[in-house]
Order: structure tokens, then sequence, then C-alpha cells
């Protein structure tokens, strides 16, 4: 299931049309799916552990309701800000500044040079409290990946989306 990057996100409502989303892989998308990305994104922080405790329990009780709707596309965005809340503080645990590389590999034109910017990376700074906070998202993300209602909505997701190929084959 990639995530479909070419769809009109400023103006499709996923909940009326969930079956339009995609899961795709770890965070795609994930600060494009609306209506989840505005209901869940002001509760996303994690710059202290109380902050991102705070955050996490947040987003996991709303991955929760999403779940007890029976929403999957919601409970998919509220895993997928869980998982983003362990990969940023990852990031900033790892670098500082929050920038992993001099240059940005993505804006680099050609290969060679994309090849180049990810050859210069910043050095490396452990911060214990960006790691600690990385550790508590992590917890909540696991739980919200291996939780039972979950993975059979996304098992369903999943039949939906590969039916409809089928059909439009």
């Amino acid at each position: 299931m990639l995530f479909n990057y070419s769809l009109d996100f400023q103006n499709i409502n996923f909940r009326q049309h969930p079956e339009l989303y995609r899961v795709g892989k770890g965070e795609q998308g994930v600060l494009l799916v609306e209506p989840y990305k505005s209901e869940i994104l002001p509760y996303w922080r994690f710059k202290t552990p109380d902050i991102a405790r705070k955050s996490s329990e947040k987003i996991y009780e709303i991955f929760l309701a999403y779940l007890e709707q029976d929403d999957f596309v919601g409970a998919d965005m509220a895993r997928k800000f869980l998982q983003m809340g362990y990969t940023r503080s990852r990031r900033y645990t790892n670098h500082k500044s929050g920038k992993k590389y001099k240059t940005n590999p993505q804006k680099e034109n050609s290969a060679e040079a994309q090849k180049q910017a990810r050859t210069e990376v910043l050095p490396y700074e452990e911060d214990p409290v960006k790691a600690e906070s990385a550790k508590i998202f992590k917890q909540k993300w696991i739980q919200a990946k291996t939780n039972e209602k979950y993975l059979q909505l996304l098992a369903t997701h999943k039949q939906m989306y590969e039916q409809i190929i089928t059909n439009d084959k």
C-alpha cells in the first residue's frame, strides 16, 4: 500500500473518503492527511520528557478514541505521530540542531550531489533529555502498532484497498 502523494490533499477529507488513504511506509503523509493532521498536531511535542509524556499520552488517547469509532485512518495517523515523536526525538538526541547533514540531500540536483551531501554528516552529540523523550514516544508507538484492534482495522483496510485495485483492472 504505497502512499499516494499525487492526491489533492488540500481538498480531500479522509474521514469522508477513507478509501483514498494508503498507509505507506513509516510516517509517510503524517503532515498531509486531514482532518487528522489538524486534530493531532497541536498535541505533538517532545522538548522535554515531561512534555513528551503528556504529548504521547494525549496522542495515544486520541488513537484509542479513533479505534473506538472504527476509524482506521485516524488511528493510523495517530500511530504515525507517535512514531514521528520517536524519530524526531532521536534526531535531536543525536544532533543538537536537529539536522543530520550539513546540507539537505533532498535539495541537491544530481545523484552525485545528493551522495556527497549524505556524506557530510554533522557531529554526533548525545542529548540524554531528548533520548528520554524518544524512549517515552517509542513505548506508546509500540503499544499503538501492536494494538489488536488496530491490527484488525489495518487488515480490513488493506483488504478494501486490494479489492479496489482488483475491481479497477
